[in-house]
């Protein structure tokens, strides 16, 4: 009778302990929750963004920079920073106020004195700048050709300075992409050409710093291209390129920087860039 009594407690506990117990590793649907109950938010990623006009803020209706129209094409799990400022140089933007007018014996504007001007000091900022798992996005070489002093770098000066916040975003667990400066609409005959230069550099400089390379440069007049926005008689005010163009052959309209920053979210795609998991 003893026996019987055990058996049948075996049998009732049994299921019990089975129901309980931990679930395989294998098994679909078991993964256990967060800790703590965290939520997708908390693991929210900055883009942070330096360029010149092309990219910059809209201080009105025209022109407008294709970074002003970065941020609606991420999930609410990113925020886009942008400091691009118009009519700088990677070495204005750096060093705003600090860059004489004068050249050295190697031709490169004197810097002086050496200290970060506060955008740039914000982002290296260990509370509120970039952190582990952001992205700094980096765009320049418009300004930069310029032969004159402030705006103008040399090509050994303008990889030196993109090494320099490559490092340090690295330094801070962000990750850096340069891009290739964004071109002007320029024809020939029926077709759309680079207008921009600072390219070798570029692409040497992500060599050599192990930084990804986004050719927006090649990427923006082949889209140009794919628009039709050639043969064009210099008129920049009717028609598709005076919608996709400020009264000039360089600045963006509204409609014209979405299509730009479009083209950078499908080449984050393109290129497997894991910030692209991010986008809608």
């Amino acid at each position: 009778m003893r026996t019987r009594f055990l058996t049948v407690a075996a049998l009732v506990v049994l299921p019990l302990l089975t129901a309980t117990g931990p679930a395989s590793a294998g098994e679909p649907g078991c993964a256990p929750a967060a800790a703590g109950g965290t939520s997708a938010s908390a693991a929210a990623v900055k883009v942070w963004l330096a360029g010149d006009s092309t990219m910059a803020d809209p201080r009105s209706s025209c022109p407008v920079g294709w970074g002003s129209q970065f941020d609606p094409l991420f999930t609410d799990d990113v925020t886009v920073v942008n400091s691009a400022v118009s009519g700088r140089s990677i070495q204005t933007w750096l060093y705003e106020s600090n860059v004489q007018g004068t050249k050295d014996s190697a031709g490169e504007c004197v810097v002086s004195p050496r200290t970060f001007h506060q955008r740039w000091q914000s982002m290296l900022d260990p509370a509120t700048g970039m952190k582990a798992g952001d992205y700094l996005l980096i765009q320049f070489g418009i300004n930069d050709g310029s032969p004159d002093c402030p705006r103008h770098v040399g090509s050994a000066r303008y990889r030196e300075l993109l090494a320099l916040m490559a490092k340090a975003a690295k330094d801070r667990g962000a990750t850096p992409v340069f891009l290739t400066p964004v071109s002007a609409i320029r024809c020939s005959g029926s077709s759309a050409v680079g207008t921009r230069g600072f390219l070798t550099e570029t692409f040497d400089a992500g060599r050599a710093a192990g930084t990804t390379v986004i050719d927006l440069h090649k990427l923006s007049y082949t889209l140009y291209n794919t628009l039709r926005l050639c043969p064009n008689d210099g008129d920049y005010t009717r028609g598709a390129v005076g919608a996709f163009f400020c009264n000039d052959h360089t600045h963006f309209e509204a409609a014209g920087a979405r299509q730009i920053a479009g083209v950078v979210a499908k080449a984050l795609r393109d290129q497997r860039i894991p910030l692209s998991a991010y986008l809608r």
